[in-house]
This record gives structure tokens, C-alpha cells and sequence, in this order.
């Protein structure tokens, strides 16, 4: 299929859509900066009420770029960036990469446990933190050297009134206050970085091939890994997003930014191809229906994308207060199976289609897409985007395509497909075959149309509100606890689409089963969205010769008890 000069899928293709994309020969730098001297007095970006024109924007990252450079950033250093969606995420992310810097995102949410491996791992000795998030990198052992921590303020991008209202002794708004910022000592503030003058126009750019981000993701080991990804990996998956929203105009298209731009999905989608369109982006810290139907009623969307759970929160409370959606017109749902009655509820009250994708960080993330055209077929995650090409493989000799319509591995290719793990060659090895084809570890059936259906995966990751979980990384988490000999973790599917995260238990003799105890441990070294929300005694767990606990059996067994 991959071979064939005019493949299947094409066909299928919104009229409009491009086979192939024109790639990049620039980087997202001058992307961004194009974007700046075009769209210029146009909103760049709304917080709270509070808009940032592309002018602002950019006179942001260049001062943000020379703070940094002030400070000792030079071309090829990694930046973590530990932020939640925010204005100063937007111009932090862009000011790093001006310096020929690398981006390395990190969840603000992760324990300072989480994110000492991911540091351990990429090095970085700048970091830029939401201020809540700081004390979690202040936490770090003295092994892992930081030179600088700058703390982010989320309230000093607040419009004016809203500051002063947050100040008010009253206990809704105090409790506001606390959930948003966060005492910090021994950090320099992003003010002070923007204090200066914006960096010497002449100052070296990247290149398109450079690296700008490292993205991790979760395998089967637990192990950080973080994928390499170059300036022309993700303007080309920007180009390609363009090319699939057939019909999207340049400063007419508003972006509600509810997925977080730490993630790769949200990067791409806000950071990238939202920069690229010069479209508003309408920036949530966190999903909150009623900040979104509130934000409906000044700047509408026109581009929702998320993912099922929240997709059915925002249609029931938009129907239940009675505010149009009739705006939104491009939404595409990642991360996650996207059921059929979320497909239904979601297009009697917005005005477009709802269709399910399908990416993975390695690939910038999005690969395969449903056409937002009536050629969608619900229940697949579509077909694959302009310029690039898939294959089914058997799982166990990827040099064999299985024949159309048989189980088998999706493999990957275009130029989208990262550049291998940062520090890892083995499992980039693993992961990167010989002509540049992205083993994706999902199993997959593909039709006559080329409509791909993932029937199994692979790897055995969890996804839970839209975010991974390695089961492994769980099972470690609750192994540490005195009471548990070992632990088996997996998924169980929800009738709303996703899982539940669910841990079977082997526990010492003696000692009973204290479901919070256990959650209340697990807390104290993992993000919110991991912890088990069932966790259940088991004895005599299957394993194998070597003594390993099979994963698959204990939930075999256990699932039915659920």
C-alpha cells in the first residue's frame, strides 16, 4: 500500500486537500515572525478577558530571548518549560527557540519525583516555571545542577480589574488566588526577564533542520523517553494541519486552547499551526466549562479540539445554560476511542463534524485523520494526512506487510517522524526503522479505503483524560510501599471512552487492603491522573518463568470483578 504511486485514501480526502504538503525550508522562528509583521495589530492571544496583539507578542520573545540569552541560553542548550496554558507560556516557548535553544516541556502538575527523572535525563540547567511548580524543581538533589529558575506569575497576565478583584478578601476569590499562584523565593520573575531590550535583530537564527523540542513520552519500561524533534518535524505537521482544516482563513480563526501545550497534541495544534494561521488563541490553564462558555460569548471558536470527556462537558453545559456553539467549526478529537454518543450530542449543538484523529509524539503528534467531510467514517481514526505514507506489518517481523484487512502493527512515515530518542539509540533503534519508518506499536486494521481501526495496543499504555500512563511506572510507584509485595496496573474501559487506571495488589502476609493508604503513597510520587482510582487484593498472581507478574493475565482475571 505504502508503494503505490496514488494511494486509496486520497480519494476520501476533503475536495481541496493536497496528497502532498509543500515542507518547510524555514524555521518556526521565521514562521513566527512572519506571522508578527503580517497579523501585527491582530489579538494574538486572550487570558482571561485580556488580549495580546502579535505585535506585543513578538516585542515579548525578543525581550524574553535577550533576558535569556543575559543569562547564559546559547544555541543547542535545552529550556524546560514547566507551564500551564498561559501568555508567557506562548512567548517563553518562542523565546527559547529564537536563541537556537531547545524546548523540553514538562507537565506542571508531576511530582518533583517525575520530573527529577526527565531532568536526570535532558540536562537542562534553565528553567522556566509556573510559580507554583517551582518548589518542585527547588526540591531536585544537589546532583542535578540548575543555574537558573525563572518563576512565572500567571495573575500578571490577568486583565487589570481581575487582579485587583482576586486581592478582595472573600473566600471564592482567595481560594481562586491560591489555585493560580504560588509563593516563590530564590527565583528570578519572567518581569525581570522581559526588562530588557528585545535581542539585536541580527542575532543567529536556527536553521529548519535544528532540534527545537524534546517532547517525552511514557513506553512500556516506565523510563523517561524524550523524543527528538526538529524545527521542520513540527512546521511541517503545523503545514500539514492546514492543509486537513480545508477552509480555515488566516487572522479569522479563534483557538480555544484547552489542551495543554505541554503536550505534543497541544503543541502543535496551538503553539505551531494557530502561530501559523495568526489565529486567536484563547488560552485555559485548566478545562473549566464555564470559563469556556463564558469566553463563547466574546470571541467564539472556531477550531475546538480535545477530547471525548471534555467534549460531553462542554455540549451538556452548553445546552444546559442555553449558549450556541453553532461556532465551531473544526474539531478533532485525539488521544483517546471517541464513542459514538459523543459524536452525536457534540454535532446537534455545534456547527461542524466531529472527527477522530490519531498521532503519538513521535510523529509531532497527529499522523492519520477523519476528512472533515461526509466521508468520515466514525469508529477509525481516519486515513493518513497529506505526505505520509503507513504500512501494517506483523508485530513480530515488521519486515512482513500483512495482507489488507489483517491485524497488524501500523508503521509510520513522513516528515512528521521524529529523530530518534534524545541519549537513547537502543530504543531509537527499536522505534526508527531502516528508511525512516516509525514503529507505533499499535495494532491496527486498515480497509480497502484505507480507514484505519486500532483493534489492540501494543505497549500497554493507559490513556486516561487524554494523557498516557505507563503501567510500569505505577506498579514501581506502589511497590515502594511497605505493605506491597508487588502490583499489576491496566486500564479498564470506560462506556464514556478512555480508561480507569486499576492496580491489582500482592500484599505481605499480615497486611490488610487500605485502598486510600495506598492512593495517599502514590500521591506523593505521581501526577493526579495516575493513581489508581480501584485497587483491589489479589493472590497467586500469574507470572512467568522468570518470576515476572503477567500484566495481561491479572487483568483477565481481575477485570471481570470490577
Amino acid at each position: 500500500m505504502a508503494n503505490t504511486d496514488q494511494h486509496p485514501w486520497v480519494k476520501n480526502y476533503q475536495p481541496g486537500v493536497p496528497a502532498e504538503i509543500d515542507l518547510p525550508t524555514e524555521s518556526l522562528v521565521a514562521m513566527l515572525e512572519r506571522s508578527v509583521a503580517e497579523a501585527d495589530g491582530h489579538p494574538a492571544m486572550e487570558f482571561f478577558g485580556r488580549r495580546t496583539t502579535y505585535a506585543e507578542l513578538g516585542n515579548q520573545i525578543d525581550r524574553a530571548a535577550e533576558g535569556l540569552r543575559r543569562i547564559g541560553v546559547r544555541a543547542g542548550d535545552r529550556v524546560a518549560l514547566i507551564l500551564p496554558n498561559c501568555p508567557q507560556h506562548v512567548a517563553a516557548f518562542y523565546a527559547v527557540l529564537r536563541l537556537g535553544a531547545v524546548v523540553v516541556e514538562h507537565n506542571p502538575l508531576y511530582t518533583s519525583r517525575e520530573l527529577r527523572h526527565q531532568f536526570e535525563d535532558h540536562q537542562a540547567r534553565v528553567v522556566i516555571a509556573w510559580d507554583k511548580a517551582v518548589a518542585s524543581v527547588q526540591a531536585f538533589p544537589a546532583d542535578i545542577a540548575i543555574d537558573h529558575i525563572v518563576s512565572v506569575n500567571l495573575l500578571e497576565a490577568f486583565p487589570a480589574i481581575k487582579r485587583l478583584a482576586l486581592r478582595l478578601p472573600v473566600k471564592s476569590l482567595r481560594a481562586t488566588r491560591e489555585s493560580l499562584t504560588g509563593r516563590t523565593s530564590g527565583a528570578t520573575a519572567w518581569k525581570e526577564l522581559l526588562g530588557h531590550d528585545p535581542i539585536d535583530p541580527e542575532h543567529p537564527r536556527p536553521a529548519v533542520d535544528d532540534l527545537a523540542a524534546i517532547q517525552y513520552t511514557s513506553g512500556t519500561t516506565g523510563h523517561p523517553k524524550g523524543a527528538m524533534l526538529t524545527h521542520f518535524n513540527l512546521y511541517s505537521n503545523a503545514l500539514q494541519g492546514e492543509a486537513w482544516m480545508h477552509g480555515a482563513e488566516y487572522r479569522k480563526e479563534v483557538f480555544y486552547a484547552i489542551l495543554p501545550m505541554f503536550h505534543a497534541f497541544g503543541m502543535t495544534l496551538y503553539l505551531t499551526y494557530g502561530i501559523h494561521k495568526q489565529g486567536l488563541l484563547v488560552l485555559f490553564p485548566k478545562f473549566d466549562p464555564d470559563l469556556i462558555l463564558a469566553a463563547m460569548k466574546k470571541s467564539p471558536a472556531t477550531v475546538y479540539c480535545a477530547v471525548p470527556p471534555i467534549y460531553e462537558r462542554t455540549a451538556m453545559a452548553a445546552k444546559e445554560k442555553g449558549i450556541s456553539l453553532r461556532s465551531c467549526k473544526y474539531c478533532i478529537s485525539g488521544a483517546m476511542n471517541l464513542p459514538d454518543h459523543v459524536v452525536e450530542l457534540w454535532e446537534s449543538v455545534s456547527g461542524g463534524l466531529l472527527v477522530e484523529g490519531y498521532g503519538m509524539t513521535e510523529s509531532s503528534p497527529v499522523a492519520l485523520g477523519n476528512p472533515f467531510h461526509p466521508t468520515r467514517r466514525t469508529g477509525t481514526i481516519g486515513v493518513p494526512f497529506p505526505s505520509t505514507l503507513m504500512k501494517v506489518v506483523d508485530q513480530n517481523d515488521p519486515t512482513r506487510e500483512v495482507q489488507q484487512g489483517e491485524p497488524g502493527e501500523l508503521l509510520l512515515k513522513g516528515p512528521q517522524v521524529f529523530q530518534g530518542y534524545w541519549n537513547n539509540p537502543e530504543e531509537t533503534a527499536k522505534t526508527l526503522l531502516p528508511g525512516g519508518w516509525l514503529r507505533t506499536g499499535d495494532i491496527v486494521t486498515v480497509d480497502e479505503d484505507g480507514f484505519t481501526t486500532i483493534v489492540d495496543r501494543a505497549k500497554e499504555l493507559i490513556i486516561t483524560g487524554g494523557f498516557n500512563v505507563s503501567p510500569t511506572e505505577v506498579e514501581a510507584a506502589l511497590r515502594q510501599h511497605p505493605d506491597v509485595v508487588d502490583a499489576a496496573v491496566f486500564g479498564k474501559p470506560l462506556d464514556r471512552g478512555g480508561e480507569m487506571v486499576v492496580a491489582a495488589v500482592e500484599l505481605e502476609s499480615g497486611s490488610e487492603l487500605d485502598e486510600e493508604a495506598l492512593r495517599a503513597h502514590c500521591r506523593e510520587r505521581l501526577a493526579a491522573y495516575k493513581i489508581p482510582r480501584r485497587i483491589v487484593q489479589i493472590q497467586d498472581t500469574p507470572r512467568s518463568m522468570l518470576g515476572k507478574i503477567l500484566r495481561k493475565q491479572v487483568r483477565e482475571q481481575v477485570l471481570p470483578t470490577l
